[in-house]
């Protein structure tokens, strides 16, 4: 089992959260979604999308002091991408980070695991469980993405756990970027720049290791008096050759791209782990 940790904070720094009250989730099982409200309050903070013929992926991630969206639905110039989401590029020479649609996505369930933060209890839970299909129809691997948030101060926290159960025996091709990516609300004149931990900027940054990456944006919404926005996503020493490379495009799309380190395998029956 190969075990690599990838914690992601979301933060709008000096920015503070209006009241600290409790999060909740609900469930809306016709739409596909998993919604994050802070208790008391009617606009969702964050959305898990849950499509039964689509990939999973996370949006709209607002803003902590509610002055703004961080994430991106299918923009013009790149509709694979879907906010932050996960999906690798080569799996048996099969592409899952490009193609969302249920010709390549099967959700099995979506699944609330708690619904509530709580003294005991700090973090809401849930849980997507999709089949990656091949040409024919037929699943090659469960993808199971466990997700915990919480907020703390003026930022939030998520924490992903993904699980790739081989159903056949699978081949992660090396590719430039993969499988983690996320996707803020770029535009040409945007105020936005990408930071790692070596002090590295924007192309710089790219295809370099690093123990965390942090993309700074202006987005609509936020005046000068708010600053940028900030999604920052931090890497583990326990980590398969830590720390890992990552992905930063000019459209300051990021994510850790373990796919830079090579292929390698997961026998069926086994099942990868990444954190």
């Amino acid at each position: 089992m190969r075990k690599v940790y990838f914690i992601l904070l979301v933060a709008v720094l000096m920015s503070p959260v209006a009241n600290g009250a409790p999060l909740v989730v609900t469930q809306d099982r016709e739409a596909g979604t998993i919604s994050v409200f802070r208790s008391g309050e009617s606009e969702p903070i964050l959305t898990q999308n849950a499509r039964e013929d689509f990939r999973p992926y996370v949006h709209p991630i607002v803003a902590p002091d509610g002055n703004g969206i961080l994430t991106e639905h299918q923009p013009g110039h790149h509709p694979h991408q879907t906010g932050l989401y996960w999906g690798f590029k080569n799996v048996n020479e099969r592409d899952y980070f490009h193609n969302p649609e249920g010709t390549h996505w099967r959700r099995v369930s979506a699944t609330v695991l708690n619904p509530k933060t709580s003294d005991a209890y700090p973090d809401v839970e849930w849980r997507t469980v999709y089949d990656l299909l091949d040409e024919a129809g037929n699943a090659v691997m469960r993808d199971t993405q466990t997700w915990k948030m919480r907020e703390e101060d003026d930022e939030y926290v998520l924490e992903l756990t993904w699980n790739g159960e081989a159903l056949t025996d699978i081949t992660i091709g090396q590719e430039d970027y993969s499988p983690l990516f996320l996707r803020m609300p770029w535009t040409r004149d945007v105020n936005g720049e990408a930071n790692n931990s070596m002090r590295d900027s924007n192309s710089g940054a790219e295809g370099k290791r690093a123990v965390w990456l942090d993309v700074g944006m202006q987005v609509e919404g936020r005046d000068a008096d708010d600053g940028r926005a900030h999604i920052a996503i931090f890497d583990h020493p326990e980590n398969r050759s830590f720390p890992q490379p990552w992905r930063v495009d000019y459209q300051l799309g990021v994510g850790p791209a373990s796919s830079r380190l090579g292929a390698w395998d997961i026998p069926q029956g086994e099942t990868a782990v990444y954190k």
